[in-house]
């Protein structure tokens, strides 16, 4: 391990030993100039610029994706990534240089991605942004009878859902926030930027602790012991805070990417990786994805908030190795079917020798024999800890970078 990882890894109780009996540390270093510990790399820079506009459970963090596309592509080659998730490959792809394709299932994801990648007019995104924010906190002062209204202000109008969810997993004050500010996104041009600002807004402000945000079970409207806190905290009560919060962050990291992103495209398509149409045009140097892992996550469940507020379809039937089919072999047997027709789908836009990489917690062993299946020569594998990570998960666990080769 590299020395200063090695020091920083002792500062917080890393169980050294067990990452060199599992990990060829060496090989990493001589091979990619990386441990790939990336125990050094701080959680903001983790979450750098337009990364951190929306939570979303599962992803890689954008230095493991930066180590491999350097390594092994080019400035002007193009990357595609089957399961785009929240874009995480397309965004570190751009700032490389390099174009990039997404095939993503979920519509919100297509979403989150879009917001990200986009090119925009930041002047009048600020102003958008800051407008929207300034009507809701009118809104909420009416809402909650403040004495600093005056008499232009007018009368307050409650507004209502049909949403179960919505009304189960939410205050009255953080509710009608919420409907309000989605009522007014119609009368702006950034309407996406807005649905992820109110989205992630969302997510923070459901009757949930404050420790649980990633699966919460069930809403708390009672004081409980927060583990995060150490202290008894109370249920959020408002969703303002939060849209205040995040309406400056989102400026503030759209500016960021803005300074430092390329003139490379970003092509997005919602759809079934398995049997989706690309440009018959398109010409794809490499792969660098990281499936669903099987029976781990429902990915439309982990953002029910969005899909509600938006009315966005949902397709969990389509998912592939979705947490409610969980691990047994049928599951497996199924799971690996989905993605051997994925990669054999676009395998025809391939070119030649393209280089494809598969980031996975392949525990089941599983994806050397989809590798055989799709007619790619399994070149190497490399291994590495999952460390730092954001969610409250004590769970240790390795992934592995399988790199094939079309033949």
């Amino acid at each position: 391990m590299l020395e200063e990882n090695i020091k920083i890894a002792k500062k917080f109780n890393i169980d050294i030993q067990l990452i060199e009996k599992k990990v060829d540390i060496q090989k990493n270093i001589d091979i990619l100039g990386n441990d790939l510990t990336f125990i050094g790399v701080r959680e903001f820079e983790r979450t750098k610029h337009v990364h951190r506009l929306h939570p979303y459970l599962g992803k890689f963090i954008p230095q493991l994706v930066e180590v491999f596309l350097k390594k092994y592509f080019k400035k002007g080659d193009t990357i595609l990534d089957p399961f785009s998730g929240s874009g995480t490959a397309l965004i570190e792809a751009n700032v490389l240089g390099m174009n990039s394709v997404g095939i993503e299932l979920s519509p919100f994801n297509v979403l989150i991605q879009k917001v990200k990648t986009k090119k925009y007019n930041i002047p009048e995104v600020e102003k958008e942004i800051k407008d929207a924010l300034s009507r809701l906190k009118v809104f909420s002062r009416k809402l909650r009878g403040s004495k600093q209204l005056t008499f232009f202000d007018g009368e307050i109008k409650r507004l209502k859902t049909n949403s179960d969810y919505l009304k189960t997993w939410f205050s009255d004050r953080a509710l009608q926030e919420l409907l309000f500010y989605r009522s007014i996104i119609k009368d702006y041009k950034n309407q996406d930027i807005l649905k992820i600002i109110l989205s992630r807004s969302a997510r923070s402000a459901r009757l949930i602790p404050h420790y649980d945000l990633a699966r919460p079970k069930k809403p708390v409207r009672e004081p409980y012991w927060c583990i995060k806190h150490k202290r008894v905290c109370y249920p959020v009560n408002e969703t303002l805070k939060f849209i205040n919060r995040y309406s400056w962050d989102t400026i503030k990291r759209i500016k960021q990417f803005d300074k430092i992103r390329n003139n490379a495209f970003v092509q997005i398509y919602q759809g079934d990786a398995r049997d989706i149409n690309l440009p018959s045009n398109l010409k794809i140097n490499g792969i660098f994805t990281s499936p669903p892992y099987v029976g781990v996550i429902d990915y439309h469940e982990q953002h029910r908030y969005a899909y509600e507020l938006f009315g966005f379809p949902r397709q969990d039937e389509l998912e592939i190795g979705p947490a409610s089919k969980g691990q047994n072999g049928n599951a497996k047997k199924e799971y690996q079917k989905g993605i051997i027709e994925v990669f054999k789908n676009v395998s025809k836009y391939l070119v030649d020798g393209a280089k494809i990489f598969v980031v996975a917690n392949d525990k089941f062993k599983l994806y050397p024999e989809i590798g055989k299946s799709c007619n790619f020569k399994l070149v190497d594998v490399f291994h590495r800890p999952v460390l730092m990570r954001t969610e409250r998960d004590s769970n240790k666990y390795f992934e592995s970078i399988f790199y094939f080769k079309k033949g």
